[in-house]
């Protein structure tokens, strides 16, 4: 317990939320998907409460740990927390929408269209350099490299790896047979450390690093958080959907997507990986916050989450891509924070 508070201090000093004085400051820790929202709405938070927050990131993983131990006002992550540590009195609220981006490192002005099968393929190893017939086949109009591509991909828990690991088993079964997971290894197809996968495909923690290291990685690809890719050059792939289109991850790619699913009454979406909406964009995931509703501090996480579902939040920075929480999912939110308390 005690190496668990430390490890929680820690993230919270090395947070990428700054945070302003306030009258009371919440904490959190969990999903770096949410992270460049959370820093994108934390002044005018601020502005309008009085309030502030430290947000320590660390994975959806460090997030499901930290509200098993009841550390936090609230925290994140970006696949349901079913384990049977999860404290009876915390729920999910479904409350941070937009896309995880395949993003690549090929030096090319062109935009990369991706079929699901494909990107499968690659990350799975039945793909192995980039002008693969598969690939070529998604991108006919411009010619690819004859170069080994590098996959790169989350070491860590990650929510992230989870419903990127759910879309490649939803929508390319056959090429990626296992079921989702938050440990990217678990779902990977085959043996992660056969010969062949050696140097092929390497792993570091967190979002921010993944996108480091495929930017420093000439013909590398990975996946997360779209503005991660703009901040180290990287190139973002159009994904194809079911209706046959390939889409951009944006945020009315993400909110038709999103709209085709169901929810139950715990608050856990199901995604229509099958769904023909034109502009559904596949990739499109949430994030949970968890809170305890037995929380001492419930009126002021009830005004950061009602902050955080305020489309104002949502739109604070247009080019991170995240969406507005609109129709029956906003309807959800609203009756699961008012459980708080």
């Amino acid at each position: 317990m005690a190496l668990l508070v430390t490890l929680y201090v820690v993230l919270l000093r090395t947070s990428t939320v700054n945070v302003s004085s306030g009258s009371f400051k919440l904490t959190g820790a969990g999903s770096t998907f949410a992270i460049p929202l959370l820093d994108s709405c934390k002044a005018g938070y601020a502005t309008e409460s009085g309030n502030t927050f430290t947000y320590a990131g660390g994975g959806s993983g460090a997030g499901r740990s930290a509200s098993d131990q009841g550390i936090g006002d609230f925290n994140f992550s970006d696949t349901p927390h079913t384990a049977a540590t999860r404290l009876a009195s915390v729920i999910h609220i479904p409350i941070i929408a937009a896309p995880i981006a395949v993003m690549y490192n090929l030096g090319i002005k062109q935009v990369l269209n991706l079929s699901p099968a494909t990107v499968a393929g690659i990350f799975g190893g039945t793909i192995t350099k980039w002008n693969d017939p598969a690939i070529v086949a998604d991108n006919t109009d411009f010619i690819l490299p004859a170069k080994k591509i590098q996959v790169i991909y989350r070491s860590d828990s990650s929510g992230t790896s989870g419903n990127f690991t759910n879309f490649l088993h939803g929508m390319a079964p056959t090429l990626w047979p296992k079921s989702g997971s938050n440990d990217f290894k678990a779902s990977f197809p085959g043996d992660i450390n056969a010969i062949a996968n050696i140097g092929r495909i390497v792993a570091v923690a967190g979002s921010a690093e993944v996108s480091a290291l495929a930017g420093k990685t000439k013909y590398s690809i990975t996946y997360a958080e779209k503005n991660y890719a703009k901040a180290v050059g990287l190139g973002i792939a159009n994904i194809k959907n079911a209706a046959g289109n390939y889409q951009a991850p944006d945020a009315s790619g993400t909110s038709a997507f999103l709209g085709a699913s169901t929810f139950d009454p715990n608050g856990f979406l199901t995604f229509d990986y099958n769904t023909t909406e034109a502009n559904a964009y596949p990739l499109g995931i949430v994030s949970y916050a968890l809170v305890d509703t037995k929380t001492k501090n419930a009126d002021e996480v009830k005004g950061f989450l009602n902050y955080i579902l305020n489309p104002k939040c949502a739109n604070a920075n247009p080019s991170l891509g995240y969406s507005a929480i609109t129709g029956a999912l906003h309807d959800l939110d609203v009756k699961q924070i008012a459980k708080i308390g």
